[in-house]
């Protein structure tokens, strides 16, 4: 198994309702057919209704945060879209944010090397505001 040392958060940038509730299949098909690459890039995606759906296989690297796939895990949370303005929001349901703690208990208690939480925001480079919400805030308390 690949050294793993911290986790990403990500949003998909589609509407907090039930049109942007999309499924880790359509996501790989956008992440294959229109970046080229070889699987969807996040380990995990969290639908609207908590329901937690895998992705690209723990062992492999991920692609989602440019300079930092070697170490990390992606998970990405249906939404990050205000469906009435189109602007970024935090629009995670009660049932993600759950969903979401209980994977990051999980995954530290499975991977201890693992020694931060970051959104997506977060990393040199990024110009967006994925995933709409503060990571560190929410979680950073889990990898102190």
């Amino acid at each position: 198994m690949r050294k793993i040392d911290e986790i990403v958060i990500h949003c998909t940038a589609t509407t907090g309702n039930d049109r942007g509730d999309v499924s880790v299949d359509e996501v790989r098909r956008w992440h294959m057919d229109g970046n080229g690459w070889s699987d969807v890039g996040y380990h995990f995606l969290i639908r609207r209704d908590g329901a937690l759906e895998g992705g690209r296989p723990l062992d492999k690297p991920g692609a989602h945060t440019k300079g930092h796939n070697k170490t990390t895990i992606g998970i990405a949370y249906t939404g990050g879209i205000c469906p009435e303005e189109g602007t970024p929001e935090d629009t995670r349901t009660a049932e993600q944010k759950e969903t979401l703690f209980d994977v990051l208990i999980a995954l530290k208690r499975i991977f201890p090397g693992i020694r931060a939480v970051s959104g997506h925001r977060d990393h040199p480079g990024v110009r967006k505001a994925c995933p709409c919400f503060d990571v560190d805030q929410e979680f950073g308390f889990l990898f102190c």
